[in-house]
């Protein structure tokens, strides 16, 4: 994952945190029968890789929480459900304010912001100071960086466009390949280009123009309509490292137009970690439509109501990061 290796602790004493977090996920799958309570839940995942169960003390306020437990294998993930149609609720693209590198931990983008849920964003340069993004970056309307038009493997330039979540001023969030289109501004595909390792694509897709008040592309995108369409080797991520087995962040789209979130922990003996194919199938059982994968890896990091819920990398301390998506929320919870 292109991510940055310096980190800091998400609070003086950062095994405090940890623990905090650790009794949080144990409270909730010890209590899976009283939260399906008469009357039940509208949303719950429902999946046989994972079995879940709702954090009530971390739900509420337009955020439902989800803690899982692998069933046939050692694996630990949340998930998330950010409801967007409520006027209290907004979720927001943030770029770290540390004006040296460039970075901060998602704990420190969730206190700056007064968030509910901040996760870690999108790719960026691991040896670049300042850090730089690498794929779309938009912030109040800003770019800040362009999508990934094209990449190179083995001297052979191959044109790609990869998946992206753009978020509208009137709060909608969207989901499709972003494309750097001829004229500079950038467009919204319903596909990749058509090609494949060896065979580079003719051309970019047709794209209608996309106007966004944020913006984060990173991919490959892993739903599409509903169904799993995992496109890496499309968005060009052949001879890198990002289909194996990792922690992951993966972001969503509803039918409802709420926003999904699943963060996965890896590199780990309580949990291994999942690979593309997987975490597509944990965002289909979270009921998104169009989802796409994040930077993941030492990056993977998910922060909810001031906790941080994950151990990235198996470790206590949180690795900095170039940006983030970060939720308020208004009403009490």
């Amino acid at each position: 994952m292109m991510s940055s290796t310096a980190s800091k602790p998400i609070a003086s004493n950062p095994a405090v945190g940890a623990a905090v977090a650790l009794a949080l996920v144990l409270s909730a799958c010890a209590s899976l029968q009283s939260a399906e309570r008469p009357g039940g839940r509208s949303w719950r995942p429902v999946d046989g890789l994972v079995a879940w169960s709702r954090v009530d003390s971390l739900s509420g306020g337009g955020v439902e929480v989800y803690a899982g437990q692998g069933v046939a294998r050692p694996l630990r993930a949340w998930a998330l459900r950010i409801d967007e149609r409520r006027a209290d609720v907004e979720t927001r693209v943030a770029v770290a304010a540390d004006t040296g590198n460039v970075r901060e931990t998602t704990s420190t983008f969730a206190r700056e912001a007064g968030a509910c849920v901040a996760v870690n964003g999108g790719y960026f340069r691991m040896g670049a100071f300042p850090a730089t993004a690498v794929g779309w970056l938009v912030r109040d309307g800003r770019t800040l960086a362009p999508p990934t038009s094209a990449e190179t493997r083995d001297g052979v330039r191959y044109p790609t466009a990869r998946a992206a979540l753009g978020l509208t001023a009137d709060g909608r969030a969207e989901i499709a390949w972003a494309v750097l289109r001829p004229d500079s501004t950038v467009g919204r595909a319903d596909g990749p280009p058509v090609g494949r390792d060896g065979v580079p694509a003719g051309a970019l897709p047709e794209a209608s123009p996309w106007t966004v008040r944020d913006a984060i592309g990173a991919g490959p995108m892993l739903l599409r309509g509903g169904g799993l369409r995992v496109t890496a080797a499309e968005e060009v991520f052949f001879g890198t490292s990002i289909p194996a087995t990792h922690p992951r962040t993966a972001v969503g789209v509803a039918p409802d137009g709420a926003l999904i979130v699943v963060v996965v922990d890896g590199r780990q003996a309580q949990s291994a970690g999942v690979d593309l194919n997987d975490l597509a199938r944990l965002m289909a059982a979270a009921h998104a439509r169009d989802a796409l994968n994040l930077d993941g890896g030492g990056s993977s990091a998910v922060v909810v109501r001031g906790v941080r819920l994950n151990r990235p990398t198996g470790g206590g301390v949180e690795r900095e990061v170039h940006n983030a998506l970060v939720t308020t929320c208004g009403a009490r919870w």
